[in-house]
């Protein structure tokens, strides 16, 4: 197997395209190998490197399906669901604390519904 044609930032010929091109086109890798790859230098790391594939070989992206659409939904509504409370937070929860902020810091914890006042006073 050869190695791959080494082109710099910015230089690649007309026909090659990131994964990030590919998708803002509507278009997928759709199996194929990397066929290039991109080099931008750095001052003292080693130079970034992005892959390139071939833009007449890629695919249309596949269109989303009632059921995938009703699995993302899952997905997120469980990223949102707090396990202690069960409450969905209106947002993903971090998950550096595994629960909602007012589960995670009971002490802190502003009131909820429209009658807090948020520390506001008039």
């Amino acid at each position: 197997m050869g190695s791959l044609p080494v082109y710099r930032w910015r230089l690649a010929p007309d026909g090659y395209a990131t994964r990030r091109q590919l998708r803002a086109a509507g278009l997928r890798p759709g199996g194929q190998d990397v066929a290039a790859q991109l080099e931008r230098p750095r001052r003292r790391r080693g130079p970034l490197v992005a892959y390139l594939y071939r833009v007449d070989r890629a695919k249309p992206v596949r269109p989303m399906t009632p059921a995938r659409w009703a699995a993302l939904a899952k997905a997120n509504a469980a990223r949102r669901t707090c396990p202690e409370c069960h409450r969905d937070a209106g947002y993903v929860i971090p998950p550096s604390l595994g629960m909602c902020p007012a589960c995670a810091f009971p002490d802190n914890a502003v009131p909820a519904g429209p009658s807090a006042d948020y520390g506001l006073r008039a």
